[in-house]
C-alpha cells in the first residue's frame, strides 16, 4: 500500500470513462481516509459499488450511469449527500444521509422511494426524484418524518407520460411526510393523453380528513387538463392550512422572450394547444378555491410566441 500513501491527503475524487473494477476501486477507496467527495461518471467496469466504513469524512456521492452498475452499498458513516443517475441498482446508503437525487431510467423510483426510503434513509430531509415510469403510489406506513422538500419529475421524449396514472395517488406520498414544506412536481411530455376534467361532468374526487399542516409552497409545472392532475390541485388547495403560495405553469420551455430571451423555446404544438386549455382549467376550477391567504401564480403560453387561433 506504500504506493497509495499520496491518497491519504486526496479529498475529492472523480473518475469519468475510467476502466476501473469495484474491487480496484474499493483497494483505492481504502487508502483514501480524508476523502469527501467522490463522482463517478461512465464507469462501466464497475458492478458492484462498496464504500468502506473508513470513510469517515465522505458526505457526497455522485454516480452517474455507470450502465453495469448493480448494487451501490455505503458504510460511509457521515454520508449526506447522495446523486444517482441510472438504471435499477440495489442500494443501501446508511441512515445519516439526508439530501438524496435520483433521476431513473427504466425504474419507478417514485414507487421504490415511497416504499423503500423511509425506512433506509429515516432522516431524510430532501428527496428529488426523477422517472419516466409510474405506478399509483402504494401505501405504505412509514414515514418520511423530517423530508421538507420533495420534487417529483416524470418526464418522457415522446409521446405523452402514462395516460393511466393517477396523480391524485401522489396524496399518499404527502401523507408520508408531516414535515413537508416545499412541493414541486414537474411532468414533461410531448402530448397528453389523461382524461380531461374539460366537459367531464362528474364530481372530482375528495379525501377529506387528510391535512397537510407544514405545506407552504407547491410548484406544478407542466399544469395540465387532466383530471387527477385537478384534483391533485384543488385537494392540496383544501388541505394545506399553511399554504403561501402555488405556482402553476402550463408551459415547459426554459427559454421565455419575457426573461429576455429574443424569443421562447420552439414549442410542441399539442403542448401549447394544452396549455391553453389549462388555463381555462384554472379559470374554471382553481381560481375559486384558493384562499385569500394564498398568493397563485398562473405561467401562461407566451402570448407573441405561442399563440393561437380561438
Amino acid at each position: 500500500m506504500a504506493g497509495f500513501s499520496c491518497l491519504r491527503s486526496l479529498t475529492s475524487l472523480e473518475l469519468s470513462e475510467v476502466y476501473i473494477t469495484g474491487d480496484e476501486l474499493g483497494c483505492l477507496l481504502s487508502c483514501s481516509f480524508a476523502l469527501e467527495e467522490l463522482v463517478l461518471t461512465y464507469c462501466k467496469e464497475i458492478t458492484c459499488l462498496k464504500i468502506p466504513c473508513v470513510l469517515q469524512r465522505l458526505s457526497q456521492l455522485v454516480v452517474t450511469d455507470c450502465e453495469n452498475l448493480e448494487v451501490i452499498k455505503s458504510k460511509a458513516p457521515n454520508l449526506t449527500v447522495f446523486e444517482y443517475t441510472g438504471g435499477v441498482v440495489e442500494v443501501s446508503i446508511g441512515d445519516a444521509v439526508l439530501d438524496i437525487m435520483i433521476s431513473a431510467s427504466g425504474w419507478n423510483v417514485v414507487h421504490y422511494a415511497r416504499a423503500k426510503l423511509p425506512q433506509m434513509v429515516p432522516n431524510l430531509e430532501t428527496l428529488d426524484i426523477t422517472s419516466s415510469l409510474a405506478t399509483d403510489i402504494p401505501f405504505s406506513p412509514g414515514k418520511f418524518l423530517h423530508l421538507k422538500h420533495l420534487c417529483i419529475s416524470f418526464m418522457v421524449s415522446a409521446g405523452a407520460f402514462c395516460p393511466d396514472y393517477d396523480y391524485f395517488s401522489l396524496v399518499s406520498f404527502l401523507d408520508a411526510c408531516p414535515s413537508l414544506e416545499t412541493l414541486m412536481l414537474c411532468v414533461t411530455q410531448q402530448s397528453v393523453e389523461h382524461d380531461s376534467v374539460l366537459g367531464d361532468s362528474s364530481h372530482l374526487r375528495q379525501m377529506p380528513g387528510h391535512c397537510h399542516d407544514s405545506i407552504k409552497d407547491v410548484k406544478i409545472i407542466g399544469f395540465c387538463s387532466a383530471k387527477s392532475m385537478v384534483e391533485l390541485t384543488v385537494h392540496i388547495l383544501e388541505n394545506a392550512v399553511s399554504l403561501e403560495r402555488l405556482t402553476l405553469d402550463t408551459v415547459c420551455y426554459d427559454l421565455r422572450c419575457s426573461d429576455g430571451a429574443s424569443k421562447c423555446s420552439v414549442g410542441n404544438m399539442n403542448m401549447i394547444m394544452e396549455a391553453h386549455k389549462a388555463l381555462v382549467v384554472v379559470r374554471s376550477y382553481i381560481l375559486e378555491k384558493v384562499p385569500s391567504t394564498v398568493e397563485l401564480n398562473v405561467v401562461e403560453p407566451c402570448s407573441q410566441c405561442h399563440a393561437v387561433e380561438n
